[in-house]
């Protein structure tokens, strides 16, 4: 479905393979990001980032695009708890920052995708009984244009032979197979 990407930047993590430069962003006003988000017909916008639950007055914005309509979804790494007019709620927990989840970390999204960067069998594991979800994903990670999909896919399927254990699914990035940016 089309959607809008309101991307902000600054992180809460530094993840050394991250493909967000959340470092190098411009200041908008609210009324500059209202104006912007019009001007598409999309009804559906993803708040995205470096990591948008620490974006100062972020509640501010979205009470505006609620009030118009807007179906409101987020990106977020889950460390933080996701603004109430947040209507679906992605997570991608990273396990570099696994001893952060085991402190504190979001009770539910509907969806939770892992970055596969090692071996992720256990983060995953702990993450399906601190983040309830509803679809669990494993994703290749990206380095340089190598994708560890094999290692990544092996994983997936250990995962997968565990008896009465949420299933995990493959997510690419198909942009990045195609070469979108």
């Amino acid at each position: 479905m089309s959607s809008i990407f309101v991307r902000f930047g600054k992180c809460n993590l530094a993840c050394p393979w991250c493909d967000t430069n959340y470092n190098q962003h411009s200041l908008w006003t609210l009324s500059q990001i209202l104006d912007k988000v019009r001007s598409f017909s999309s009804k559906n916008i993803i708040i995205t980032g470096g990591e948008p639950t620490i974006v100062p007055k972020i509640d501010q914005l979205l009470d505006h695009l609620k009030a118009e309509g807007y179906f409101l979804a987020i990106e977020t790494n889950g460390l933080k708890t996701v603004p109430a007019q947040i209507d679906y709620i992605a997570t991608s927990p990273k396990r570099l920052y696994q001893h952060k989840y085991q402190q504190q970390c979001i009770p539910f999204a509907h969806e939770v995708r892992i970055v596969a960067d090692e071996d992720v069998l256990d983060f995953c594991e702990q993450i399906e009984q601190r983040i309830k979800a509803n679809h669990y994903y494993l994703s290749p990670c990206e380095v340089n244009g190598e994708m560890n999909l094999l290692k990544t896919i092996t994983q997936l399927g250990v995962l997968n032979q565990r008896v009465n254990k949420p299933k995990w699914q493959l997510s690419i990035q198909t942009h990045k197979l195609i070469g979108i940016e």
